[in-house]
């Protein structure tokens, strides 16, 4: 396929022979699990309840309707829908189809949706109707662009375009296809700052691995109730294990679309959630709300929390409060997954992202110029491995950037590995800000910032200044009347925070702005304090 890395022959050819590689198209995770547990809830949501054959018979019903439709082999379509049943009953048959999907996110708008467009050739897009948003009028646009897009599908009242649900009402059987299971299975998109998205081919071979090896190590079983918190395209919560993780093993699969302390809650509460993944802003936030709400989330046995830095002082209070249960996460959709274990002592689970997934990931820790670091001391993570991308799809001038002559990512992330194989991240290799000739870590700043009770989140941003270079800024959402620059600094001096990382000013701000995938944009934030 143009445009796509594929594993070099040796290191594929070692994957297989270490068991990582199963040879399993990815859609077999349903078509088994439909086998094994047919009259098992599969997937629920707030106005549908399916079971795992019940979901098979529909996806197969989506692929026959997307054949008939012209949309097959090889072909991209844009999915864009909220945490439904429909988005895996789209996510299904499109691979049944062949089709390739394109995973975006709800938060993407027109400049990140013409960017996948034109990257991956799609000749269609799924959008849902019931968002508070007009997709439907934002595909019309991206159809007007000069593109491939042919199909607007929508869920929902689908006007002038394909409905999904006519699409799917039929009951045809699809061709059994075998794709290239080294090919690309799906394309997740990146969640950088900077510059346009970039997509992110995951192959059969890996994905499977990827979502089935992090359901054994979460000990997840066909007894446990999986909670879909974070947006489903997200590689977090679609197989780190995520859905399709808790589908290889015949969960049941719960859609929420509102992640607040009260609605979360009480779907825990009604359905027995067992496992879910959160963000730290949001761990905190519901481990808070326990001192609030009425109704509990009880049933919770393990709380995975990812996509940022989780400081050990909010670890330990989650686990006070929420459940023990906590499980923390490093990685990326790129590939490389860090978890805590299950057993892991308190200490390790507080202060540490956890240890890779597999014994063939491959970690280099290096300095500014590339010579590697040893145990204990910071650098920036270089990974290969068997379910870590060989180059993004169709970005040659990026893979020049982003990847090693030998094949190693090159993470951006700043970590330090212990001799126990366990990582701490330290920050972003750009993420510094360079005030009076020191460098100044935001995300150790950040995080000394956030264990001042009034500050609910926190951001650190340089501005340019004509003394010192730049200047610290902290961008902070309090929880009640915002504290003075002062006492903020007092409290960072209790701490032991060098004078020249401290704050020059504060920034008080409603809700500190995120990207498509949740994460920080400090680029928004820089242009907010712009003058």
């Amino acid at each position: 396929m143009t445009g796509f890395t594929p594993f070099p022959p040796d290191r594929a050819t070692a994957y297989r022979e270490a068991g990582y590689w199963t040879g399993r198209p990815l859609d077999e995770i349903l078509r088994s699990a439909a086998e094994r547990w047919a009259d098992h809830s599969a997937v629920i949501d707030g106005r549908t309840h399916l079971t795992y054959a019940e979901l098979d018979r529909r996806a197969d019903a989506a692929a026959a309707g997307l054949l008939a439709m012209g949309i097959g082999s090889g072909q991209a379509v844009l999915v864009q829908l909220p945490n439904s049943c429909q988005f895996a009953v789209a996510l299904f048959g499109l691979l049944r189809a062949g089709a390739l999907p394109v995973m975006c996110l709800p938060g993407h708008r027109d400049a990140e949706l013409a960017h996948f467009l034109d990257v991956s050739a799609a000749v269609g897009i799924i959008v849902g109707t019931d968002a508070g948003y007009d997709f439907r009028a934002m595909a019309q646009r991206l159809r007007d662009r000069d593109n491939h897009l042919e199909h607007i599908i929508v869920d929902g009242d689908a006007g002038p375009h394909t409905s999904w649900a006519q699409l799917c009402a039929g009951d045809g059987q699809p061709p059994r296809l075998r794709p290239d299971i080294s090919g690309p299975a799906l394309l997740l998109v990146s969640g950088g700052t900077t510059g346009a998205p970039k997509l992110i081919p995951r192959t059969h071979d890996d994905y499977v691995y990827n979502a089935t090896a992090s359901a054994r190590l979460c000990q997840l079983t066909n007894s446990d109730v999986y909670l879909v918190a974070l947006p489903a395209g997200h590689n977090f919560p679609l197989a780190c294990p995520g859905l399709l993780g808790a589908m290889s093993v015949g969960a049941t699969v719960v859609f929420g679309r509102d992640p607040s302390p009260e609605a979360a809650f009480a779907t825990i509460a009604r359905h027995g959630v067992t496992a879910t993944a959160l963000v730290p802003a949001l761990a905190r936030l519901w481990a808070q709300a326990c001192e609030w709400e009425e109704q509990l989330p009880a049933t919770l046995r393990l709380l995975q929390v990812g996509g940022a830095k989780l400081a050990a002082d909010d670890a330990r209070h989650i686990r006070s409060t929420l459940t023990p249960g906590l499980q923390q996460v490093f990685g990326m959709a790129e590939g490389l997954l860090c978890y805590t274990r299950i057993d892991d002592p308190a200490e390790i689970v507080e202060q540490t992202q956890g240890r890779p997934l597999a014994e063939h990931d491959e970690l280099r820790i290096v300095d500014d110029l590339g010579v590697a670091v040893p145990d204990g001391e910071p650098g920036e993570l270089l990974v290969r491995g068997p379910y870590t991308i060989n180059g993004y799809y169709r970005a040659a001038a990026e893979n020049q950037r982003s990847f090693t002559p030998d094949g190693f990512y090159r993470s951006g992330d700043k970590v330090r590995r212990f001799a126990n194989g366990y990582v701490e991240v330290t920050g972003r290799v750009k993420d510094v800000i360079l005030r009076a000739g020191e460098t100044v870590s935001a995300l150790d700043l950040e995080s000394h910032l956030l264990t001042h009770p009034a500050v609910s989140a926190a951001a650190a941003v340089g501005l340019p200044d004509p003394h010192l270079g730049e200047k610290i800024c902290a961008a902070i959402v309090f929880r009640g009347n915002p504290v003075s620059l002062p006492e903020l600094n007092h409290h960072l001096d209790a701490r032991g925070v060098a004078a020249h990382s401290r704050p020059d000013m504060v920034a008080p701000m409603s809700t500190l702005p995120t990207t498509a995938v949740g994460k920080v944009d400090k680029r928004a934030i820089l242009a907010q304090l712009a003058p």
